[in-house]
This record gives structure tokens, sequence and C-alpha cells, in this order.
């Protein structure tokens, strides 16, 4: 029997014994189940009655492996969020790896690993997926695309339209903590202090919150852009704004101290595992109780609200008591965070 090759060669995306050997040996048996293991062109699911939520991203993350996380469960939890803060309970995914010729096998698995671990704690599957392999210098190691099919489950976020003066804004944890770690991952800084990714799921934690506060308007997870970019987009065109109070906003010391030093706005630094939220005041405490309870929410904060004061403007009031305007974010700060 020939010995399988440490690195990935053009070879395994030809369709031929190599490339099914690589399902088989490597992809498949991480994420093994009956409608995957069919090899289809499609995989046919039973389909609960009601609405369906679907989504899709890419992860072209650099580095691939970074404190707290990497770029397969980066992909599996970017899924899932972007379904929960829709008000959908993630059923299923598909999973498209696009390789580099001479990619190291054992990181493959490493990666194959995560995302099965991840998939496992969410209970949730990969039901289809393809591989590609591209030549040298094509894709950095690995890209990976990743596609998910969601349940909608009442009660749901209603939308940014039905926001209004005097509600509450929520976040459900310390913002930055992903664009800062992986930046500094990426960098090489030595940097005094635990900057980890938040990269986690939160569609249990999205649920608890919806529960809640059943009439929540409006709900994103804080990825690119961070928290500046998901406020920017709720209050554009808008004759209302969003005042927030610096004291209250949850940022990790080490976080704001690496953002010092570089001269970043905490606010523009991408998040993974925290969501925003506007909810009516009047449900503002049950709501933040109850991220509060989850194990992915234990730093949540309400740190604002929504102010005719200041139409279609981000507002910061800070520590010393002046006003700050927050910029959208402009170009990318803090690139391939994702």
């Amino acid at each position: 029997m020939a010995r399988t090759p440490d690195t990935i060669l053009l070879a395994h995306g030809g369709g031929g014994r190599m490339a099914r050997a690589l399902l088989r040996d490597v992809v498949l048996k991480h994420f093994s189940n009956d409608s995957l293991n069919a090899l289809g062109d499609a995989a046919v699911l039973d389909a609960p009655a009601g609405r369906l939520a679907f989504t899709t991203d890419s992860f072209v993350v650099n580095p691939l492996f970074f404190p707290g996380g990497d770029i397969g469960k980066l992909a599996v939890c970017g899924t899932i969020n972007d379904l929960a803060v829709s008000g959908a309970q993630p059923l299923t995914m598909s999973c498209s790896l696009i390789i580099e010729e001479g990619f190291l096998i054992r990181n493959l698995e490493k990666i194959l690993v995560s995302m099965s671990r991840t998939l496992q704690q969410a209970g949730i599957r990969i039901v289809t997926g393809d591989t590609k392999v591209v030549e040298r210098g094509a894709a950095q190691g690995i890209f990976i695309n990743t596609a998910g099919i969601g349940a909608v489950q009442n009660p749901i976020p209603s939308g940014a339209h039905t926001v209004q003066p005097g509600d509450s804004v929520l976040v459900s944890g310390p913002i930055g903590d992903h664009g800062t770690a992986v930046m500094a991952c990426r960098e090489g800084l030595e940097f005094q202090g635990d900057l980890r990714s938040d990269c986690a799921p939160l569609h249990s934690l999205a649920r608890a919150l919806l529960n809640t506060a059943p009439h929540t308007r409006f709900m994103r997870d804080a990825t690119r852009g961070g928290l500046a970019a998901v406020l920017h987009e709720l209050c554009e065109n808008q004759a209302w704004g969003v005042e927030l109070d610096e004291t209250l906003i949850p940022v990790r010391p080490q976080v704001a101290a690496l953002c010092e030093m570089l001269g970043l706005d905490p606010l523009h630094a991408a998040n993974e595992g925290t969501l925003a939220a506007v909810v009516p005041a009047d449900q503002a405490p049950a709501a933040l109780a109850a991220v509060q309870a989850h194990e992915h929410g234990c730093g949540a904060a309400l740190i604002g609200r929504i102010s005719t004061q200041y139409p279609a403007r981000v507002c910061l009031r800070t520590s010393i008591g002046g006003l700050r305007i927050v910029d959208a974010p402009s170009g990318e700060q803090f690139p391939r965070i994702c």
C-alpha cells in the first residue's frame, strides 16, 4: 500500500484515487454521518415546518491558528452565529475546503478536529461539502467556505426599523478580544497579558436573550469592524442615534492596553463570540440577567441607549465626561481576522 503523503498535492484535487483517499482518510472520519458519507452532489434533508434561515461565509484568517481558536473553529462559530442572531436554531452546515498545494496534512487534521469538536458541542452536523486543491501561493494554506441552514424560532428580532428612542444597547461580553488576539499573534507581538479570541457559538445565548426579551429590536454578531460597524449599520439614515457610555463598555485591560499602544480603537476590533442587541428599556434588566447567566455571556453589559439627540450618529460619553463621535470603520485596521 502506498504511503499517505505528509502534504497536500495537486493530485489530491484531481478527482481520482488520491482525492477519494483524502476525503475518506482525512476529512470524512471527522464529520462522519449518513448524509455526508453518501458523497452525493447534494444532501437530502427533512425540513421542519415553518421558515428557514440560510447563510454563507468564507474564512481566510491569517494566521490559521491563534490563541483561543483556529480557522476551523472560526468557520463553524461564524456560521452558527449568523443564524443565531437571525433568530434561528442552526440545523446543518456545508463545508468547502480550498487547500494550497504543500499544506501539511497534520495541520489539516488539527483544523478538522477543531471543527468537529465545535460542531459536536453545538449539536450540528456538516452534511455536504467540497474540497479543491490550488497551486502553491494561491491560498496561504487553506481557505474555508461554510453555509448553514437554521429553523426560525419565535420570537425573533423585529428589525432595525422598530428601534425606538430610549431602547437599551446590550453587548454579550468584552469587545475586541478576537481582533487583538489575531493581530498580536500574526505580528509576533510579545505582550504581557493573555490575549485570546472570544470565538464561540452563540445560538443558545441568543435564544436565551430572545426568550427573555421577546420584543428585542435588533441583534448582530459584532465581527469585522467590531461594535462600531454594527451600531453604524443600525442608525444609518435614522432620525435617532446611539449614545454609549465608555465606563460601561466591557474591554479587557490587555485589549485596551494593546489598542492604546498601537493607536487603535477597541470599538473597531472584531469579535467572534460577542453579539450586540437593542432591547426595550423595560426588558433590558431581564435580558442582561439571562445573558449573564450563560457561559458565553458572563461579561455582558448594558452600554448605552437610543437617543434622538444624535440622529444617525454613534456617540461616546467618555469617562471624563466629554462626548466623542465614534467614526465608522474605514479601511482595514485589523486585516485578515476572519
